[in-house]
């Protein structure tokens, strides 16, 4: 099929529609129409699974972490505010996270890990990273960007856990992490000292 060009013959650009905000789908939302709330889900998923991910190696765990956190998001839409650019995408991580930390509760409850323990393999490969790493004097932030921290973190308490997790894999300040989970600040900084010292303890088995 021939172009259709305009009289100088050059083929006329078209302006693409303007993005719609996420306050916008949010309002649409509100007002009872579907098809917005899919869009944002579209849009955010990958945010949501990437958190998801920090806490579960299981696909299934995660697809159902995002699956609750975008049913909280929707349900709770009446409590959004977004006075600030990005902010729905703050909102919902917050969701996202607390998700993760419900799940990680009720895991410990029931006596789970997600992950298992370590093979003899991967103790010995652990070992070995762990012997140049002891001298650095930061062990526990060089051992969460390892392949293998998520099997050390599982055997943390589900506030050690998440604190360390959102310290030092998110690189969260001590102040967003409280914003997130609803805490003081001083009991984050509790909770990040009591988890760094938990892991120091994990990792001298293998120092």
């Amino acid at each position: 099929m021939a172009e259709i060009t305009e009289p100088g013959g050059g083929l006329e650009p078209q302006a693409e529609a303007p993005r719609i905000s996420d306050n916008e789908l949010v309002a649409a939302a509100r007002a009872g129409d579907e098809v917005p709330f899919s869009q944002l889900f579209e849009r955010h998923r990958g945010l949501v699974s990437r958190l998801a991910y920090r806490f579960f190696s299981r696909r299934e765990q995660v697809e159902e972490i995002s699956q609750e956190s975008f049913i909280k998001a929707y349900f709770a839409l009446g409590d959004y505010h977004g006075e600030y650019e990005n902010s729905f995408a703050a909102w919902l991580a917050r969701i996202a996270v607390r998700s993760c930390y419900d799940e990680l509760r009720r895991n410990k409850r029931r006596g789970e890990s997600n992950i298992g323990d370590l093979s003899e393999e991967e103790a010995a490969y652990l070992h070995e990273r762990m012997r140049d790493l002891g001298t650095s004097g930061n062990v526990e932030g060089n051992a969460i960007s390892r392949d293998l921290a998520g099997k050390l973190l599982a055997k943390l308490r589900p506030d050690d856990r998440m604190v360390l997790t959102l310290l030092k894999q998110e690189e969260l300040s001590i102040a967003e992490i409280a914003g997130v989970m609803g805490w003081t600040p001083a009991k984050v900084k509790m909770r990040s000292h009591r988890a760094q010292h938990g892991l120091r303890k994990l990792l001298k088995k293998f120092i």
